[in-house]
């Protein structure tokens, strides 16, 4: 695949610093950085960005992934190697990206569940991280950046 334009991070540099406060903020708030990890490869699954997916990989092995849980992140439901704040932090990225399959976007079921998992702080991280990711997702997306190729 051939880039529509360049990375639009490198074309408006100053775009970025606003978004890496984003990231540092919710790197900061004490959720384990394989599980950012694993709803960011999940968001980035569901919205077929293949940088995404390809640099989050990458970064889900540095973070100590097993490669036998990233091969089967896009099967959570179905396997057992995954714990249930883990589960219930998919979940949550799931709904969130997928927000017009149903009417309610992120039922209270699913938000109650990552409550019983994660404070306030931690929900909030996610929600900004599940956010930039699917942000990313749609800039990659939109301007056909390639997989393989890391900002």
């Amino acid at each position: 695949m051939t880039a529509r334009i360049s990375n639009p991070a490198t074309l408006l540099p100053e775009s970025m610093s606003g978004i890496q406060s984003i990231i540092k903020a919710a790197h900061s708030a004490g959720v384990p950085r394989s599980t950012m990890e694993l709803v960011h490869l999940r968001a980035s699954q569901i919205n077929n960005c293949s940088p995404c997916v390809y640099s989050g990989a990458i970064s889900a092995k540095k973070a100590g992934e097993s490669d036998e849980r990233l091969f089967a992140v896009a099967a959570w439901r179905e396997t057992d190697l995954f714990s249930d704040a883990e589960r219930a932090a998919l979940n949550l990225a799931e709904s969130m990206t997928r927000l017009a399959d149903r009417s309610d976007a992120v039922p209270d079921d699913v938000w109650t569940h990552a409550a019983k998992h994660f404070d306030d702080k931690q929900l909030a991280a996610l929600v900004l991280w599940v956010a930039t990711t699917n942000l990313f997702n749609r800039i990659n997306t939109a301007t056909r950046q390639p997989a393989g190729t890391v900002w």
